[in-house]
């Protein structure tokens, strides 16, 4: 896992909390390492792998376990803007002060 160094440390463990997560939705659901590989279209080593976080993992592998799992739409809002809190409010500072309504045509000809 030579990766894992070049990662901040935040990733690092979100990574390693989504690998637990995995690997107790595997278990909840007793599905077999084996048989999730065979379900995901990938190897053993790799099911092991994504279930200790491990980032040199693709994201299609990720993705594969959590399409056998049925959790791929959770997949999708994980930069959803409905939790993008920071970039919302960035957005907002941005906002105008005061809305003007735009002029008539006849207003800009009586000037």
């Amino acid at each position: 896992m030579k990766n894992m160094k070049s990662l901040p440390f935040p990733a690092i463990r979100a990574l390693g909390k989504l690998g637990q997560d995995i690997n107790d939705a595997r278990r909840r659901r007793r599905i077999t390492i084996e048989l999730m590989a065979e379900r995901a279209a990938v190897s053993r080593a790799t099911i092991g792998k994504i279930e200790k976080g491990d980032p040199a993992v693709s994201m299609g592998g990720y993705a594969s376990v959590l399409f056998v799992l049925g959790m791929e739409r959770r997949l999708g809002d994980v930069v959803d803007s409905a939790h993008d809190l920071i970039g919302r409010r960035l957005e907002d500072e941005k906002l105008p002060q005061r809305i003007r309504m735009p002029r008539k045509k006849n207003e800009e000809n009586d000037e």
